[in-house]
């Protein structure tokens, strides 16, 4: 089958396979596991940023994120689609005893215009807006990328009410290859980072959360309470070494596959509007005599899995497991359609 289903969906080859079969362990709660200091010292310095936590999901290292920066009562300003607030399990209430005030962006994404109009006033009736979340790329925006210019308005936003700016970049390794920005840019922009390596990237698991010594020695209690302490995973954080050093550049390859497959549905009449495509993420509408589910019912027939997201949308991920063989299949079956 070729799985269009997500990019979680991948496995780790011979060479992250070989990794982890060689990786150094110890018990990380000691801190003395040498493969999770070297992945967590790696993405510090490769983002810019004083420190480094290695958690079992991006969830977890949001989550610990949106604890160390808010207090119980505290309002979160992110979009109305954002991970943490849809896809975490009410995780923001559950975990940190916060609220959120919902944007309704474009394709997920906020402005600064937006963010300024969500703070609250400091009003003892009001919840006090601590804290904002952005997401990039935007998962249920098609994966789009912000606009470098609008995120440093955004923090200068953020400055100016002293609040405090975080990233959920799950898929943040595919809009820096899709941009050519600078990851370091990113650290001295955000006060903290969520960086997933079990997607694009290919690890089984693994998010490593960014931030200053201070904040990433909290966040280090908060993952503790939360059950994330770790013994001998260095053979997770293996493939996360592996994968910094050999799977980045190698996104361009995923964003070129979705565009192709884009390409053969835009061309079809049940193809209704789809988002724009920057990277590895195809969201389209399907109209006509089929739906989304007898389409990727059709597909399923054909050897090929996509995900039915709402009564109208589809949704297919490109990554590491799919071959431009596949991808050409995959063309094939859409145009005979």
């Amino acid at each position: 089958m070729i799985d269009y289903r997500s990019d979680t969906f991948t496995r780790p080859g011979p060479g992250m396979l070989q990794a982890m079969l060689q990786a150094e362990t110890g018990d990380d709660v000691f801190g003395e596991d040498p493969s999770i200091n070297k992945l967590e010292a790696m993405m510090a310095d490769y983002f810019g940023k004083e420190a480094a936590l290695y958690c079992p999901s991006g969830t977890m290292s949001n989550q610990i994120a949106i604890k160390v920066h808010t207090l119980p009562g505290d309002e979160v300003v992110c979009s109305n689609t954002a991970h943490v607030y849809i896809y975490e399990g009410g995780g923001i209430a559950f975990n940190a005893g916060a609220q959120v005030h919902a944007i309704a962006g474009d394709r997920g994404m906020i402005n600064a215009a937006q963010v300024e109009a969500a703070i609250n006033p400091d009003d003892v009736h009001k919840a006090r807006t601590s804290l904002v979340c952005l997401e990039n790329t935007s998962n249920r925006g098609g994966g789009c990328c912000y606009n470098w210019e609008e995120i440093l308005k955004i923090q200068a936003v953020c400055r100016q009410h002293g609040l405090a700016l975080h990233l959920d970049g799950a898929r943040l390794f595919n809009a820096l290859v899709a941009t050519g920005q600078d990851p370091k840019t990113y650290g001295q922009a955000f006060d903290s980072i969520s960086v997933c390596l079990n997607k694009g990237m290919g690890c089984p698991m693994g998010s490593v959360l960014l931030g200053s010594a201070s904040f990433i020695k909290e966040a280090r209690r908060i993952r503790k309470k939360l059950g994330g302490g770790l013994r001998q995973a260095g053979y997770m954080a293996a493939t996360g070494i592996y994968a910094m050093e050999h799977n980045i550049q190698r996104l361009e390859e995923d964003h070129r596959h979705a565009k192709q497959i884009a390409a053969a549905l835009l061309k079809k009449s049940f193809t209704g509007h789809m988002l724009p495509v920057e990277t590895n993420i195809l969201i389209f509408e399907v109209t006509g005599d089929w739906t989304p589910k007898t389409l990727t019912a059709h597909f399923k027939n054909e050897g090929i899995l996509a995900m039915a997201i709402s009564p109208t949308q589809v949704r297919m991920v490109t990554h590491l497991d799919v071959t431009p063989d596949m991808v050409e299949k995959t063309c094939q079956v859409i145009e005979a359609m």
